[in-house]
């Protein structure tokens, strides 16, 4: 067979290879592509052939970096390999495994170098993802977290619990709202951990925290050279989270040309890297969180309605600690014994006045400032009781009342009047209709813990 018939035959079946082939001549240029090459690239034979191609197929940054490992390799006389990414048709980069093989003839010579791709995209996309979800866990581990677990049994909490248990299994998009140090990153937390992604990265996001400059190359990464600094490819947060869950805090925060970008990602499921016109696919689930009311600021034209509506999917509402108050003794025990282990203290009993100071206190900064009151009383903390020093409660007390009535001169008295006002009209009683948990539109447990810290006698309100 002579070696035109043998190199017609060897076309043949190098276009029977689902795989991309590219035939070298010795010294690297192109003599031959497959119909894989052709189908893949939408190049032609002819410009397959004609010099450069190597930039119409390759990403110009990959031709840079394999450059010298490319021509050591021609050079040598054993097969060798690198990874590039290739031009799809559509404009779109993947990555391959090039490989290449000589053929040698009858003396040994190499007449003939076989590079063959291996699409391995989704492998490299797992290992960028992966580096960045372990990032993402080493900065998990350096931040404190509030505590491990949702604590506490009352009836708002308990709502909450079974919102998280319904939505939870779903994809849905949920919206998270509640003051400041409420916990709400532990609900976002929990759903993850109750979903079919929990075995994926959970991605926090603090939105206000991040430079309005910088938060789209945050969310959705960017391109070598598309902005000044920018050295490297970089995975955004979205597509460090593909697969799992990304829970973005205050998004309400978020500057109007990153709403946007949101807005896209929740409709159309894909991003795009700042400095690429070439969308990303990302199949993430999108969890956000506020202490602002949001549509309020929808309405008021600072956050996009059309986002609002497709944040707001399952809205969840975090109760203020005040309106837990039957939840505070466990919350409490719970933090001095952490504190103390932590600590290496040995603690055995919560002294009952500081109990009642506890539950009786209005918590503005919720539970994050009932964890840091626990800690610093902890630290202090010199023998086996524990205890709060009133004078922190009176200290803020006072610069929260100095609009008060004259006849309430502190948050306590206030209260005390205005629950024995309620029992006075309910005559004494607390639960019911007409009781003076439902006047005061609160929870009958949450009032019987405040008539217990505050030592009011509500027989006395009762018709003799």
């Amino acid at each position: 067979m002579s070696q035109f018939r043998a190199e017609q035959e060897l076309q043949r079946i190098t276009d029977a290879i689902p795989h991309t082939i590219i035939v070298l001549n010795p010294d690297g240029a192109v003599l031959y592509a497959n119909q894989a090459v052709l189908d893949y690239t939408g190049l032609t034979m002819e410009e397959v052939l004609a010099p450069g191609v190597r930039a119409r197929i390759f990403h110009a940054e990959d031709i840079a970096k394999v450059a010298e490992q490319r021509s050591q390799g021609l050079a040598g006389s054993v097969p060798f390999e690198n990874e590039q990414r290739a031009r799809r048709r559509d404009g779109q980069y993947r990555w391959f495994l090039i490989r290449y093989n000589p053929l040698r003839d009858e003396h040994g010579q190499i007449i003939r170098w076989y590079a063959t791709g291996t699409d391995i995209d989704d492998r490299k996309r797992a290992e960028e993802r992966t580096q960045s979800e372990n990032l993402a866990l080493r900065e998990d581990a350096d931040r404190t977290s509030m505590f491990e677990e949702i604590i506490g049994s009352s009836a708002p909490l308990r709502r909450v619990l079974s919102q998280i248990a319904k939505v939870a299994p779903t994809d849905s998009t949920v919206l998270i709202t509640g003051e400041t140090g409420t916990g709400k990153e532990l609900v976002a937390r929990a759903i993850h951990k109750r979903s079919k992604r929990a075995g994926r990265a959970f991605i926090r996001v603090n939105c206000a925290a991040i430079p309005p400059s910088l938060i789209a190359s945050e969310l959705f990464g960017h391109e070598k050279g598309a902005f000044t600094g920018a050295l490297q490819r970089r995975l955004g947060r979205f597509e460090a989270a593909d697969g799992g869950t990304i829970f973005l805090d205050e998004v309400g925060d978020l500057p109007a040309e990153a709403q946007i970008a949101l807005l896209r990602v929740l409709q159309e499921r894909e991003v795009e890297r700042v400095g690429s016109n070439h969308p990303v696919s990302v199949d993430v689930r999108v969890i956000a969180a506020t202490n602002r009311d949001l549509e309020a600021i929808a309405t008021h034209g600072t956050f996009r309605q059309d986002l609002y509506y497709r944040l707001n999917v399952f809205p969840i509402q975090v109760p203020p600690l005040r309106d837990r108050v039957e939840d505070i003794p466990v919350l409490v025990a719970y933090l001095v014994e952490r504190y103390a282990a932590k600590l290496g203290k040995r603690i055995r009993r919560i002294e009952k006045a500081t109990m009642e100071r506890l539950q009786v206190y209005d918590w503005p900064g919720n539970v994050r400032e009932l964890q840091n009151v626990i800690e610093r009383a902890v630290v202090l903390c010199e023998d086996e009781t524990f205890s709060v020093d009133a004078a922190w409660f009176a200290t803020k007390r006072e610069r929260q009342t100095v609009s008060a009535a004259p006849l309430a001169t502190t948050l306590v008295e206030r209260e005390k009047s205005i629950i024995e006002a309620a029992l006075a009209d309910s005559h004494g009683r607390v639960s019911g209709p007409s009781g003076a948990a439902a006047k005061l539109g609160i929870p009958r447990q949450t009032l019987d813990s405040k008539i217990r810290a505050l030592e009011i006698d509500k027989n006395r309100f009762r018709p003799h």
